[in-house]
């Protein structure tokens, strides 16, 4: 199935083979003009229509039994204005291919996820993150977005537009894909620079010890604790003067390829089909990865292959909440019989102003759960979320989750924002399914 969704005899399927569709028609626009058909066609004919990328959330918030709309043909790049510092891609554009293209011209983004298999657009409807200190999610680096709306027409939205222009921007840019269907994007970038990795192992009680240093003086910090241990793998990235030093190619491969997908995915087949194995793997996994060091270009730094599949909640938290909801999480699983073969991850943010960013108007850290593919995760992923929501924590909008628009707006300062304008662009909820009348209700 590769790295992306997958249909079958007309069923959609996303990655995480959570989510399945039967849509009654596929449109893949070529252009922007015949996205805007297939809307008002859409509209005339009663259906609702929902865009989708490469189905990497593991939400059904891209499912439809109605018109399902491919972007890919909505891909590459428009335009590159080196002087403003901003690029303008199609919405159906793989990060990959953006990241690539932008580094062939010496260019990058700021900061950026940890994989780059999704679409642009997919990416930040969700508000799809990496970690930083100072640097948000990939959605806090757009400038510009040109929306097809629910009666067909084209907004093009820019900080230099009218008033209803910036309000659209400031909130589409986490849409939810509630608000309309997103045709392109402008990003913020800058002159590529490079990062020097630091990733070594550190027992957990030190890293939550020292976590508000490690965060304070680190531009992006991260670590995975495994369960069933008190071992962490940790990550430093830092700009850096260089020289240039990438992984070594027979290293990268035993520690990105061998141990961190081969070895890592046979360590997660043998828990699966026995349980009881899961703590004395987790041990095994968590010393295995052994500490490296070294610089390259940022998307070669940020971004790693995942090929073990999986399924994942994660949950934002206030910063300052952290340390006491991972301390209760290791207590949780500790005196439970669940069995975690997968690492916990844990990132940072500041605080941005989109409405419905899970870092909105609050320093945030994520902290995301995972189970293997086909693992039971229900009872694992429900006494989790008990705990997040005990800090206010508030989900990732593409990944597992059971919370419903009570809660969100509880959570969300501006949810009341983002649906009175979804209530001006979509008053006819034309871009509607099950998991928007849940999460922004009816």
């Amino acid at each position: 199935m590769g790295s992306t969704a997958s249909t079958r005899n007309g069923t959609w399927r996303n990655w995480g083979g959570t989510v399945l569709a039967r849509p009654a028609r596929e449109v893949t626009p070529a252009s922007v003009d015949e996205l805007a058909a297939a809307v008002r066609r859409a509209a005339e004919d009663g259906l609702p229509v929902k865009a989708v990328g490469t189905g990497h959330s593991f939400t059904s918030i891209a499912a439809t039994d109605g018109v399902q709309i491919r972007l890919r043909l909505l891909a590459g790049i428009r335009d590159l204005d080196r002087e403003a510092g901003t690029v303008t891609v199609g919405a159906g554009t793989p990060l990959r291919r953006l990241n690539t293209a932008l580094a062939r011209e010496g260019l990058s983004l700021t900061n950026m996820g940890d994989i780059m298999e999704q679409t642009v657009s997919g990416a930040t409807s969700t508000g799809t993150h990496g970690t930083g200190r100072d640097s948000a999610s990939l959605a806090a680096q757009i400038r510009g977005l040109e929306l097809v709306t629910a009666d067909g027409s084209v907004l093009t939205c820019s900080e230099e537009g009218t008033d209803e222009e910036r309000a659209v921007l400031a909130a589409a840019r986490i849409g939810l894909g509630a608000l309309g269907i997103v045709s392109a994007i402008t990003f913020a970038i800058e002159p590529i620079f490079l990062l020097t990795a630091r990733e070594e192992p550190m027992p957990l009680d030190r890293v939550l010890a020292e976590f508000d240093e490690l965060h304070a003086e680190n531009e992006h910090f991260e670590f995975y604790w495994f369960p069933h241990t008190g071992s962490t793998n940790t990550k430093r990235n830092n700009r850096s003067a260089g020289p240039q030093r990438p992984v070594h190619p027979v290293r990268g491969w035993f520690d990105d390829e061998f141990l961190s997908n081969g070895v890592f995915q046979a360590a997660n087949w043998v828990g699966r089909a026995v349980p009881a194995t899961v703590p004395t793997l987790a041990r095994v996994s968590s010393k295995a990865l052994s500490a490296r060091t070294y610089t390259d270009i940022p998307y070669k730094v940020f971004t790693s292959p995942r090929r073990v599949r999986f399924v994942e909640m994660e949950y934002a938290v206030p910063r300052e909440a952290l340390v006491d909801t991972l301390r209760e999480l290791k207590a949780m699983v500790d005196r439970s019989s669940l069995r975690v073969s997968f690492p916990v991850e844990v990132r940072t943010a500041p605080a941005d102003d989109i409405p419905l960013s899970t870092a909105s108007g609050r320093d945030t850290a994520y902290i995301a759960v995972h189970m293997f593919r086909g693992a039971p995760y229900q009872r694992y992923f429900t006494a989790a979320e008990r705990i997040f929501t005990a800090h206010g924590g508030r989900p990732h909008w593409g990944k597992i989750n059971t919370r419903d628009a009570e809660y969100l707006s509880r959570v969300y300062p501006r949810f009341t924002e983002f649906t009175a304008l979804r209530d001006r662009l979509d008053p006819e909820r034309l871009f509607r399914n099950d998991y928007l009348r849940r999460v922004l209700g009816t």
